[in-house]
């Protein structure tokens, strides 16, 4: 570690130096009095060796093995044995290389079980240790070495793929060491943080950072909520904790951002309070029941807002309401941009997707809706999420050539939802509106993703039943000085809001 040092040089003529030293000490003495910053700065902990005591006991090594994915016959893509003639003087070398052994055929290997490593926690001193479900997923063996080196099975209790949790027990025949869950909402970005673990099948390594950002979106999952770290974590640190300063666990660590695989300084932790929920539920049944209302919803972009005149930029967006579902039976529509929900202001989709995912289910709430240009409320009760949502699938046809209109000003061409386009683009019999047969490279559409087969249901929250209706509404927003219009199309069973802009044309 390189240290850098402040050095002073005697003064060359008279007092000089000394008065310009004098000056500096006293500003900075002053700084010091003024600035709390600086004040809190002095402040800052010598070391971490308390907390460490305290926690680290609590921490342990997890060693999963799974049943080699290549069974016994088949070729192992990446450990593939040359095939060498009789009498090769490479033979017995490579025999050895690849631990091949006696009697097994030319370029095969034998199954063998493949071993991962990680982190965990206990949490109660019965055995109850927390992890990550890509850890422990699919093992047939989990063995958890304790602080004191001994070594425990451990039985799989439950895990939850959407959030990468986890949680298993081992019987020690013993009380164990625990730590608890803290207030991740309380944690700022600077805030110091540090991380226990087995990175690389060490163990018990610390590393000490801070957190460098909130709320961080990587696409691991429904319910991204990441606390970004950057307290140093590698392979095998999956599933350990992170711990603030008063050592309570703030954070599962899950995943590194590398471009080798190596720590680079930006690491993601599952929010405690999000572990917190997950977990209970484990521990009492297994799995993980979320809420569910039945709509498919997406953020609102600049656009969206500017089309709907929704002022504050925010909220999730309706694309469709289930048929049956409880979203249907409390009134919600397509269109509707829901602002609030139980209480909590909605900002985006995944503000929405978390808030009735961690909903009891049949829990009664009120959602603030921005319904044609109003705010209005509406009651709703919350259902219990289905296992594996149900997807129409659709598939589009080519684009048709009789009976089409151009839309110039979006650059598309468009038909009627006729028998005849139902069976060329494979349309749905419930859905009515004008299909897109053809877009024109480089227009707003085009921009915008729209393509041959989407079926445009609505126009904004009014729904249209024909090209000419389309074409009408159109020319209505452009009229008022609109710079877009929300499409409700419906693709592949699927309906999601478009914001498409107007050319000059």
């Amino acid at each position: 570690m390189t240290v850098f040092s402040l050095q002073t040089r005697p003064a060359a003529r008279g007092g000089a130096g000394r008065a310009m030293i004098g000056l500096i000490g006293g500003l900075a003495l002053g700084a010091v009095a003024l600035n709390p910053l600086l004040a809190a700065a002095r402040a800052m902990p010598e070391g971490f060796a308390e907390l460490v005591e305290k926690t680290a006991p609590a921490v342990v090594n997890i060693a999963a093995d799974r049943p080699d994915p290549w069974p016994t016959g088949m070729d192992r893509p990446e450990h593939r044995m040359p095939r060498l003639p009789e009498g090769s003087p490479f033979k017995d070398f490579f025999d050895r290389f690849f631990d091949k052994p006696e009697g097994a055929p030319e370029g095969r290997l034998p199954p063998r079980a493949m071993r991962g490593m990680g982190s965990g926690f206990i949490v109660a001193p019965d055995g109850y240790i927390v992890t990550n479900s890509h850890v422990v997923g699919d093992a047939s063996d989990i063995t958890v070495t304790l602080n004191d080196g001994t070594e425990h099975q451990a039985e799989l209790i439950g895990r939850d793929r959407k959030t990468d949790l986890a949680l298993i027990k081992i019987d020690a025949d013993k009380s164990l060491p625990t730590v608890s869950f803290g207030d991740s909402d309380e944690m700022r970005v600077g805030d110091w943080v540090v991380a226990v673990g087995n990175p690389f099948g060490l163990g018990g390594t610390v590393t000490v950072g801070v957190v460098s950002a909130r709320n961080r979106q990587i696409n691991a999952g429904p319910y991204d909520d990441f606390l970004q770290i950057d307290a140093a974590i590698n392979r095998g640190n999956s599933g350990g904790p992170s711990f603030n300063r008063d050592g309570e666990v703030i954070g599962v660590n899950t995943a590194i951002w590398s471009p080798t695989g190596g720590n680079v300084g930006i690491g993601f932790a599952i929010p405690s309070n999000l572990a917190r929920s997950v977990i209970a539920q484990l521990r009492e049944t297994g799995r993980v029941a979320r809420g569910w209302l039945g709509v498919q919803i997406q953020s609102v972009t600049p656009e969206i807002a500017e089309s709907l005149d929704l002022g504050d930029r925010r909220g999730a967006l309706v694309a469709e309401v289930a048929a049956q579902s409880l979203a249907l039976a409390a009134g919600v529509k397509p269109g509707d941009v829901i602002l609030d929900f139980a209480g909590k202001r909605v900002d985006d989709a995944r503000d929405l997707a978390r808030a009735v995912a961690a909903s009891l289910a049949h829990a009664k709430v009120d959602m603030a809706l921005w319904r044609t240009g109003k705010r209005i409320t509406v009651g709703v009760t919350v259902g219990r999420q289905p296992e594996a949502p149900e997807m129409a699938m659709a598939e589009t046809g080519r684009p048709m050539r009789d009976g089409e209109s151009r839309l110039d000003k979006v650059g598309v061409t468009l038909a009627a939802v006729t028998p005849e386009t139902r069976r060329h683009f494979g349309i749905d019999d419930e859905l009515t509106g004008a299909v897109v047969t053809a877009v024109k490279p480089g227009s707003p559409a085009a921009q915008r993703g729209l393509r041959p087969g989407d079926v445009i249901l609505a126009i904004g929250q009014e729904p249209v039943r024909s090209p000419d209706q389309v074409a009408r509404k159109v020319r209505n927003a452009a009229a008022a000085g609109h710079k877009a219009v929300l499409f409700l199309i419906a693709r592949d069973g699927q309906r999601r809001f478009v914001p498409v802009g107007l050319a000059d044309a």
